[in-house]
């Protein structure tokens, strides 16, 4: 199996270093809709500009309209997609099932992927979504090396794509509620305030100390790449 190196871009400057240094596709938001709401992210004309040399590079763009839409938000994507049709992206990585519909009927070029927020971590989820017509599957950072394996195993018709690296959600990726009950800033919505870093006053007896309780370790399957069986990792 040959690999994908996928890598992110916050803006535009941070996609030309991804390909320079090698990336075989870049995984980028727009000024909406994108689970990184606090990043520079891209617009239309530097979308347009970025996938040109991308492609002229024989490398891919996905573009990550990876949040939940509000009713009066899915409106706006006729007007979404047209751009993204204009600018010949590769990918949509998706997580509301509103949005996956009206790719489908609007523009069924591009192709659609899972994104690790509809937080899939079984062979079964990722087979229904292939069967609803995703391409790929972004597993569940939370899965073990042995689980991405045997959901690889039990799926070889869906590419699969997965992290290697990064931080971790102290709850389920796609499911925290904790940044918009503390701040109003939901996970979900790409805007959160990562509370789980902080440190926090533990009391035990007499003493008290600040500690990170909620802070996960980082993810680190960089030297398992090779013992993955997966098409892409980021």
């Amino acid at each position: 199996m040959k690999h994908e190196l996928l890598a992110p871009a916050g803006n535009i400057e941070a996609g030309y270093a991804a390909l320079y240094y090698g990336a075989d596709a870049v995984y980028l938001g727009l000024t909406k809709f994108s689970a990184r709401a606090g990043a520079e992210n891209f617009t239309f004309d530097e979308l347009d500009e970025f996938t040109a040399y991308a492609h002229s590079l024989n490398r891919k763009v996905f573009v990550a309209l990876n949040t939940i839409l509000t009713e009066t938000e899915i409106k706006e994507l006729p007007d979404v997609f047209a751009g993204l049709k204009r600018c010949r992206v590769d990918a949509l990585i998706i997580q509301d099932l509103g949005v996956f519909y009206l790719a489908k009927k609007l523009i069924p070029e591009i192709e659609l992927h899972a994104s690790t927020q509809m937080a899939v971590h079984n062979a079964e989820g990722a087979r229904f979504l292939y069967n609803l017509g995703f391409k790929r599957v972004v597993l569940a950072r939370e899965l073990t090396k042995a689980e991405i394996n045997a959901i690889a195993k039990a799926v070889p018709e869906v590419d699969l794509e997965v992290f290697v690296h990064g931080a971790l959600c102290y709850s389920f990726s796609g499911q925290c509620l904790f940044s918009a009950l503390e701040f109003g800033k939901s996970a979900n919505r790409g805007r959160c305030a990562y509370p789980c870093r902080s440190a926090y006053l533990e009391k035990t007896g007499n003493t008290e100390e600040n500690s990170h309780l909620f802070s996960m370790k980082d993810l680190a399957l960089e030297e398992d790449v090779l013992s993955l069986n997966a098409l892409s990792f980021k």
